[in-house]
């Protein structure tokens, strides 16, 4: 069950504000309820709910897990005020190797089995295995959970305060990833201020992914293999404005369904097509994975502390995992592995005048055309599939048998929302821009605008959503 599933939105949804406000406002009455958690058992069962619907499969296993991972992390506190120092250090790594184990089992094994089978010519084909909805980010949090009590940032808290990071509805198939130290301190606190703000960003979430991603989306899947170059820059261009508005919109309505509960999640993307090179981007870009290999990986293996050489290491192996984490896939490694490269080169450059003399204009476009590069090797299903697409874009895969050229994919509506989609990503942005914004919304009439279009962009959202056939997530694969 998506967000943008009719569904969620006409069933789950209104079961859910009604359910949870009536208990909410009770809990606020009865010491008993308050005592019980009436408000935080709710949440966890509603979203072991939408797990079991989205995936029914595996919600024993997410029940499992979430009790292994209680387990672990009260082991590890225990730990920490009882035992030695090096035994520690020990249950913690094992902890750890389990839990990155599985991930690695569920996202790899796979496909290192049958390279396997083929090395040695066996003729057999590995079973598939089918990952648990949501393993990548489910993982990264359960990480997160026991890092930051070996560390000593959180205490482990009760099951309950587990079980509802862990299995948390609005997060827990795409995120955002929230660390545990972050989550740990929250109590559901509802205000009027939160439930409206929390609307409007749901309604503005669910436009951005229904009118904007999945028609650049339709767009770009209804294109024949062979096109002619137009198309090819077309659909590239098409592609890094579907999974910007695919995935901010499902972030939006992430954070908006969390803000109408009175849970806080941190945002997740800062207009990243600003951004004047490639670690500005990844500062704007999913922001809570950054922060997440910042906290867990960069900053263990030293950081920038060690000299300039390790810190060019580590900003290698960040990237690296980072692309692995996305998948197995040779494509997705080279997409870490480019990016990676980028930023070790930017961090050479740091100082360099001729650099910072650079027109910022110039870097934009510099950072915009390594990013459309980069997406084509994350869109590519294989290395084939990603070296024809940027033949393509340069006339190299011939027009013999092009049975339809530009003109036909890129219609009137498709230019108008890839125009609308270009100004979103990047002059709503700017911060004169958001200044504006902010002053306009300040005012009654302001406010009263900004309403009115969140509710008519909602309606529209909503009339494309039960017209389309296109729906799926992209990230809900991750």
């Amino acid at each position: 069950m998506g967000f943008t599933s009719q569904i969620f939105l006409f069933v789950f949804f209104p079961i859910l504000v009604a359910a949870y406000y009536s208990v909410y406002f009770l809990s606020k009455r009865s010491a008993l309820l308050q005592k019980l958690r009436a408000v935080e058992l709710l949440l966890i069962a509603v979203s072991l709910v939408f797990y079991a619907w989205a995936y029914v499969g595996g919600l024993g296993f997410l029940c499992l897990y979430i009790a292994a991972v209680y387990a672990m992390g009260r082991i590890t506190q225990y730990m920490m005020k009882r035992g030695g120092a090096r035994c520690v250090k020990l249950t913690a790594a094992c902890f750890w190797a389990i839990t990155v184990g599985l991930l690695c089992y569920f996202k790899g094994w796979e496909r290192v089995w049958q390279a396997w089978l083929d090395l040695t010519n066996s003729g057999d084909t590995a079973r598939p295995i089918l990952a648990p909805l949501g393993i990548s980010f489910i993982t990264f949090s359960a990480i997160s959970y026991l890092v930051d009590i070996y560390k000593g940032r959180a205490e482990a808290g009760s099951l309950i305060d587990c079980a509802l990071y862990l299995s948390f509805f609005a997060k827990v198939v795409s995120g955002p990833i929230v660390l545990w130290r972050d989550f740990k301190g929250q109590t559901p606190q509802v205000s009027l201020d939160n439930v409206t703000d929390g609307i409007t960003r749901v309604m503005i979430g669910f436009a951005k992914k229904t009118i904007l991603a999945d028609t650049f989306g339709y767009c770009i899947a209804e294109m024949a293999v062979q096109v002619d170059v137009p198309t090819a820059w077309g659909a590239a261009i098409l592609y890094m404005l579907q999974i910007y508005y695919d995935f901010s919109g499902y972030s939006d309505i992430a954070i908006g369904l969390s803000q109408m509960l009175g849970l806080h999640i941190k945002e997740n993307f800062n207009f990243p097509y600003l951004s004047t090179s490639i670690t500005e981007f990844w500062r704007r870009w999913h922001i809570s994975l950054g922060t997440w290999f910042r906290e867990y990986v960069y900053i263990p293996l030293g950081g920038s502390r060690k000299g300039a050489v390790r810190t060019l290491v580590n900003i290698g192996i960040v990237f690296v995992l980072t692309g692995i984490w996305h998948g197995t896939g040779l494509t997705y490694l080279a997409w870490g592995i480019v990016n990676g490269i980028c930023n070790m080169a930017e961090k050479l450059l740091d100082g360099n005048k001729l650099y910072e003399r650079t027109p910022k204009g110039i870097k934009w476009l510099g950072t915009m055309g390594v990013t459309l590069f980069c997406w084509q090797l994350f869109r590519a299903s294989s290395g084939r599939a990603a070296l024809y697409a940027l033949a393509s874009m340069v006339g190299l895969t011939g027009s013999e048998g092009l049975v339809y050229t530009w003109s036909y994919y890129f219609d009137a509506q498709i230019v108008t929302f890839a125009i609308i989609g270009f100004l979103g990503a990047t002059v709503f942005g700017l911060p004169k821009v958001q200044q504006a914004y902010e002053k306009l919304q300040q005012t009654k009439v302001g406010y009263g605008i900004r309403q009115a279009v969140a509710v008519v962009l909602f309606v529209l959202a909503v009339l494309f959503m039960v017209n389309s056939t296109y729906s799926p997530f992209l990230y809900f694969q991750y």
